[in-house]
């Protein structure tokens, strides 16, 4: 008789706790509950990937304030060599002289007219972009600092006022501080990737531009 019953009811195998809470049941009792363990996930790719990730709008808007601010300064640039109906260098030159610079003024016109358009040609492409921004930021500081201490105020009908040229200072910092955005030749460089010091270098090499142009050529 016992044998038979062992025959219709089998051997009942005991199932530690460790075995139950690991046998797709959960330790709670709910039925069909499986608990999978997440893998770990490494914060350093994730970090990577975001700083990486391509922001449309901001992107794309500092695209547009490059092309802008670099493409106004190439063509001042440009005017200065004699294109687009510009004074050319010795017009250049002379109307420094108006300005309050008296000293090697056709020198100043050579190096305004390269910073324009190199500073220029850089902030289109995306390239050295704390550069181009610091070389745009000297020539306009100068030129605010020339107008205002000329007598000019903010706003004239003349072509004395500077705000123009603040606009375009005010463009060229902030360009040092936002970086060229992903939408450039710089966007796998370190000061695209962290621009705070390296628009510290480029502000510093600006001051001292226009305070070497203003004590030699004043």
């Amino acid at each position: 008789m016992s044998t038979h019953d062992d025959e219709l009811d089998p051997p009942t195998t005991r199932i530690s706790a460790d075995q139950y809470d690991n046998s797709g049941f959960s330790a709670d009792g709910g039925y069909g509950q499986t608990t999978t363990l997440a893998p770990e996930l490494d914060d350093t790719d994730d970090v990577s990937e975001d700083r990486n990730r391509w922001h449309g709008g901001l992107d794309f808007g500092l695209l547009i304030v490059r092309l802008l601010l670099g493409g106004t300064m190439i063509a001042h640039g440009l005017q200065k060599f004699g294109l687009f109906d510009g004074p050319g260098l010795g017009g250049f030159a002379d109307a420094l002289s108006n300005f309050g610079y008296t000293s090697q003024t056709t020198l100043l016109s050579w190096i305004t007219a390269i910073a324009e358009v190199g500073g220029g040609a850089l902030l289109v492409l995306g390239l050295f972009t704390p550069l181009g921004a610091a070389a745009i930021l000297g020539v306009t500081a100068n030129i605010i600092y020339a107008k205002y201490d000329a007598g000019g105020r903010f706003f004239t009908n003349d072509g004395s006022g500077f705000e123009y040229e603040l606009l375009l200072a005010g463009t060229a910092f902030a360009l040092l501080f936002t970086g060229s955005g992903r939408a450039a030749i710089d966007v796998h460089t370190p000061w695209r990737r962290k621009p705070l010091p390296y628009a510290l270098l480029g502000l510093l090499l600006a001051a001292a531009a226009s305070v070497v142009v203003i004590l030699l050529f004043r």
